[in-house]
């Protein structure tokens, strides 16, 4: 006889809160709810979002009520709120008009409505706080369903304070004094700006502010309630401190979000009709000293034919010499031992990234370059790479320049564009017919490459004058003496010609003394980056190399330097020069919004006089903050200092104090990296384990808590938090992840509370 109890129905559901309501809890409410739809789900589960904005979906972040002059720096069709076929292991998956890209959303919404912000096609760039509404509204559908399938759903528009481990679960406090339980907790908090009375800077530059007449706004956000014109009004002088997104967000609210206008302008695309409701000067200032560059027409998901599957018409770059085999074969043969006793697959050998990984990198956008300006010669090109590139990885390159020198891979692939140019230049010269240099030259299309770089550089007209020449030496002179590039291209096959050092600092020191002659110098570089960008990411060479392997091959920079990667001091410095190289090359703004950049710029509201590496002092004497450019000479006192960076993640200075009391308590760690040589590195990250689970104190993993988003940045690298469709995008498959070890961890709580 089985004498043991029947199985009882669970008393109460599983409790899953979800600390933040950000575009993360959109995307785990999307899973959640198609998940809730099987068979036997209903009653099981019982979720809380807290969202400390009240603005669920979105999140401060992504609000739909910030204003409209920030742009969102995706095109609207690379934007999605749902798991997709290409997603392995995803679960139920939404049908295809359930699940609509930002773009189809747009197109519905205008649909609706008629509102122009709506009008959108597939490759233009939205507006930040249309994807809010996109993603409030996805959020709000989500929750419904759920709550259709029995789920309760509750929204706490309340800031989560601190968690403490109970003896069945977990216990959240909240700012309005609240405590809630749960089973578990995942915590999707986002970006937060630093405390600053958590650092020196920040202490004494308040402090200062509180004693002068002065400003001091430790964080941009949120810009109509920050930026108030009491303190960027008329008659002041704001400075702002970064030129990256953050800064756009603010320089287009100070003018054009007052009023103020751009107009079509002949000679540079637009031109800054002030509102008289500005303030008298923004000055820009970084450690670079210029602007995030333009982002290239996207040009890599054209042509995908009727029917295809998704993602058919992808053209994103694939390595040639950066690849992942590279990276294993470069830890093989030069990587040092991590510290401690780890097994190798949990801590690969490291590597030093300028030493090793830069030089693979360089090579990589040196050869998209080439072969964007001679595709038909591209694996001509390659070739001649390839002995140096093996040795390279084996730890045996001695053909290559200096250990510091990042270009030291491209001796042999500059020897093959020098072949290719001296040709062309001998057939556009009309010394050789074509046809003659082709039979001469074996080892690469001589026409087709003509026929190639002619496009490139002086458009489709110029190639159909190539083809009318036909193989008539003079006919050609005549025809390519009367082109000019529309790309402001080098027009010489010699020319054109690729660097490291002027990709990421295309203004010369040898280019000014003065702050008007750096203005000037930076303005002209603007405005090439600014054609360059309409191009495109295929077409350009500078475009393509830096799209494709900054953008295209994210993944693999992420592969060489996550989980420990690189060394402890190697880690360090690549967060500090590295992640701003890739910020500034393959994450920028629209061409639209730099275009009003430079107008502003031009105009002379903005003051971009400063030049790099600028420092912030205090001037007691003035009562104001003094900004200098020690390279330009520039001096400017300013009325308002803003801060107008994204602070990576640091519990020890975060304004909100969950993660400091949860470090606190002993319930999540620092991640360290560690290297033999008796080096550590603490980036600012949480130490989680494979599934997100945060490392205590003690070393044990806490598996009732999970962590997702900027709070493992450090140990992980490029955390962004907009989903993309047709790419099994790492954001989602996060979800996935948590998804599929949430549904065990229900399923064992269960079988204990029915005996089984």
């Amino acid at each position: 006889m089985n004498d043991r109890p029947a199985p009882t129905a669970r008393r109460a559901p599983f409790r899953l809160a979800i600390v933040g309501g950000g575009p993360r809890a959109t995307y785990v409410l999307e899973r959640l709810s198609a998940d809730a739809a099987g068979p036997g789900r209903e009653g099981r589960l019982e979720v809380r979002v807290y969202e400390r904005t009240g603005e669920f979906g979105a999140g401060q972040a992504h609000s739909p009520t910030q204003p409209a002059t920030s742009f969102l720096n995706r095109i609207a069709g690379q934007v999605s709120f749902a798991a997709d076929e290409s997603m392995p292991g995803a679960g139920p998956l939404r049908p295809r008009a359930g699940r609509p890209t930002l773009h189809e959303w747009c197109r519905r919404r205008f649909a609706e409505t008629g509102e122009p912000d709506f009008d959108l096609g597939p490759e233009d760039w939205p507006k930040r706080y249309v994807h809010g509404l996109a993603l409030q509204d996805s959020f709000t559908a989500y929750v419904r369903e759920l709550r259709a399938h029995g789920v309760p759903v509750h929204l706490c528009p309340d800031e989560v304070v601190d968690v403490s481990r109970q003896n069945t679960g977990f216990e959240l406090r909240t700012a309005a004094g609240e405590r809630h339980r749960a089973d578990h907790v995942l915590l999707v908090t986002g970006h937060g700006p630093h405390d600053p009375e958590r650092s020196p800077a920040g202490r004494e530059r308040a402090a200062f502010a509180r004693r002068t007449r002065s400003t001091y706004l430790p964080s941009a956000y949120p810009l109509a309630t920050t930026l108030s014109p009491a303190v960027t009004g008329p008659g002041t002088v704001v400075g702002c401190a970064g030129m990256g997104l953050t800064a756009i967000d603010v320089v287009l609210h100070l003018t054009e979000g007052r009023g103020g206008r751009f107009v079509p302008d002949a000679r540079h695309g637009l031109r800054y009709v002030p509102s008289g409701r500005e303030p008298s000067s923004i000055v820009a200032f970084s450690d670079a000293g210029m602007f995030t560059f333009a982002r290239p027409h996207h040009a890599k998901e054209q042509g995908a034919e009727p029917g295809a599957e998704p993602g058919a018409g992808i053209r994103e770059h694939q390595g040639v010499f950066f690849t992942r085999e590279a990276v294993d074969r470069l830890r093989a043969s030069v990587g040092t031992a991590p510290a401690g006793t780890a097994p190798a697959a949990a801590a690969p050998a490291q590597l030093d990234f300028d030493r090793d990984v830069l030089p693979l990198v360089v090579l990589e956008m040196a050869q998209l370059h080439y072969a964007t300006l001679f595709r038909p010669a591209a694996r001509f090109l390659a070739e001649r790479s390839a002995a140096v590139w093996r040795d390279f990885l084996d730890g045996a390159c001695t053909a290559a320049g200096p250990p510091d020198d990042p270009e030291r891979l491209l001796g042999p692939l500059r020897a093959a564009v020098d072949e290719i140019g001296a040709v062309l230049e001998r057939v556009l010269a009309g010394k050789e017919a074509p046809a003659t240099a082709g039979a001469r030259v074996r080892e690469w299309p001589v026409e087709a490459t003509l026929a190639h770089w002619t496009g490139v550089v002086f458009g489709d007209d110029a190639r159909e004058r190539l083809r009318e020449a036909g193989n008539d030496p003079a006919a050609l002179q005549r025809a390519a003496a009367a082109w000019r590039s529309p790309w402001r291209l080098d027009e010489s096959p010699t020319g054109n010609r690729f660097s490291w050092h002027r990709t990421i600092a295309p203004v010369p020191r040898s280019a000014y003394a003065t702050p008007g002659q750096y203005r000037a110098a930076l303005l002209r570089a603007m405005a090439t980056d600014r054609v360059w960008a309409r191009q495109g990411n295929t077409a350009n060479p500078h475009k393509a190399a830096t799209d494709g392997v900054w953008r295209d091959l994210r993944s693999v920079l992420s592969y060489a330097v996550d989980d420990a990667g690189l060394t402890a001091s190697s880690h360090r410095a690549f967060l500090a020069r590295h992640t701003r190289h890739h910020n500034r090359l393959a994450n920028g703004a629209a061409v639209e919004v730099m275009t009003r950049i430079e107008a502003l710029a031009r105009h002379g509201l903005l003051d971009l006089t400063t030049g790099p590496g600028a420092t912030v002092e205090t001037d007691d004497t003035e009562g104001r903050f003094r900004v200098t450019g020690p390279e330009t000479g520039a001096v400017h006192l300013v009325d308002t200092l803003v801060d107008a960076r994204i602070h990576p993640f640091d519990p020890r200075l975060d304004s909100a104090p969950l993660f400091r009391r949860l470090t606190e308590r002993g319930l999540v760690r620092l991640w360290r990296n560690e290297s033999a040589d008796g080096t550590s590195f603490e980036p600012g990250g949480l130490d989680l384990t494979a599934g997100f689970h945060p490392v205590g104190a003690d070393g044990s993993a806490e598996p009732g808590l999970t962590v997702l988003g900027p709070a493992a940045e450090g140990r992980r690298s490029f955390l962004l938090s907009a989903l993309r469709p047709d790419r099994d995008h790492y954001v989602m498959r996060d979800v996935i992840n948590w998804l599929d070890e949430f549904r065990e961890l229900t399923a064992h709580q269960e079988e204990r509370e029915c005996g089984r």
